[in-house]
């Protein structure tokens, strides 16, 4: 059986391109699991809802599932506004380094 744990460090793999960081790193991943049958369900939100990166990121994050855990069969991202998203989510490090950048 596949892990949220491991569906989480497959998507730390992908990195918001605006900011640097991973999606799991920036607190953009809510939860992740995956059934008996290998479908893997990832639900997340993004940084804004007018992020202009939306669909890629989807994308990204379909496909890194996909190529780093060989079980899955299928990936759905589910996009959510609730909770909506704020840096408190984020890590130590990059709520550190994004507010040193503001």
């Amino acid at each position: 059986m596949v892990t949220k744990e491991e569906i989480f460090k497959a998507v730390s793999t992908v990195i918001d391109p605006e900011v640097g960081f991973n999606l799991v790193e920036m607190g953009l991943i809510y939860d992740a699991t995956c059934d008996e049958n290998y479908n893997a369900k990832v639900i997340m939100t993004l940084s804004t809802k007018a992020c202009p990166m939306h669909q890629l990121i989807v994308k990204w994050v379909e496909e890194a599932v996909m190529r780093e855990i060989e079980t899955v069969e299928l990936v759905e991202v589910e996009v959510v506004w609730e909770p909506e998203w704020n840096i408190s989510m984020a890590t130590d490090e990059v709520k550190a380094k994004l507010s040193g950048a503001m």
